[in-house]
């Protein structure tokens, strides 16, 4: 089994950077890829940031963080990631655009090189359907903040090769030093199956007036040991990012618990997106 050394990273946001960062530090060359250039390049600020203040709080030596930097390059240009050993997908979580971006990865990159997909709930195969060599395609999914969380889902799709499935579950597990699980190629998979009925039963609550989004938190925190309620994790995540999982969710199950109640649409279509917009349930903007 050939080792993975050269990993491409398709888009810069908050999951692409934090992804760049693990492999960064794990020694691998990675480059960063996004539409433009210029947003590759702010994503790289980002992760010299996160670099930085790991390094200020003692998790990562000087000469670590220098190097890791180093391993980084930045393009606006796909083809960029021809001769790379592994592509990360973590464009926006739209079907139609993480299919169109499978189909133009599966013209510029090697036959031999893995298409792995960050998406938090959409189905492998429909994206391998479209890269045209789905046994080299397979879901990766990284948990925020990706330096932080230990755990990244791996879901092959029916049509994944043994080879790339144990290829990519050695990658995340003894390179990236990250515990994995393995989940069936279902919308959601595994965490997000249990989380998003349950964040989306809080907005439920917020909109019924049951309770406030503060009390409802405090009481899962509180009473139940949690370490976040789940109105500021769904605010973390991105409400736009937890409307499109659960629209996912409600397609491929019909099971009314998944589908987005009317408050979450509202907030999405008013840019109350959460911690990334400044304000959702709560304000972050004199955070």
């Amino acid at each position: 089994m050939t080792a993975i050394e050269n990993v491409g990273v398709v888009g810069a946001g908050q999951m692409g950077r934090g992804i760049t960062e693990v492999c960064a530090r794990a020694g691998l060359r990675v480059t960063l890829c996004d539409v433009t250039e210029d947003r590759a390049r702010a994503g790289l600020a980002g992760v010299a940031d996160s670099l930085l203040r790991a390094e200020k709080r003692g998790a990562l030596a000087p000469e670590d963080r220098a190097q890791a930097l180093a391993g980084i390059s930045v393009t606006g240009d796909l083809s960029r990631l021809g001769g790379t050993d592994l592509v990360i997908e973590a464009a926006v979580e739209d079907e139609r655009a993480k299919t169109a971006l499978f189909r133009q990865l599966g013209e510029v990159t090697d036959p031999a090189t893995v298409l792995a997909s960050n998406t938090s709930s959409i189905p492998i195969a429909r994206l391998a359907a479209a890269a045209g060599r789905p046994e080299t395609v397979i879901g990766l999914h990284f948990f925020n903040p990706v330096p932080v969380m230990p755990l990244v889902e791996v879901v092959p799709s029916l049509h994944t090769s043994q080879a790339t499935e144990q290829r990519v579950r050695a990658f995340a597990g003894e390179t990236l030093g990250k515990r994995t699980i393995v989940a069936q190629d279902r919308a959601g998979f595994v965490v997000n199956s249990l989380l998003i009925p349950y964040l989306l039963a809080a907005v439920r609550m917020v909109g019924s007036g049951t309770a406030t989004a503060e009390d409802i938190d405090t009481g899962m925190t509180a009473g139940c040991a949690h370490p976040m309620g789940p109105l500021r994790l769904a605010d973390l995540i991105g409400l736009d990012t937890v409307a499109a999982i659960g629209e996912a969710l409600y397609e491929e199950y019909r099971e009314p618990l998944y589908a987005p109640p009317p408050l979450l649409r509202r907030m999405v279509e008013s840019g109350l997106l959460g911690r990334k917009s400044g304000q959702g349930f709560f304000d972050y903007r004199a955070a």
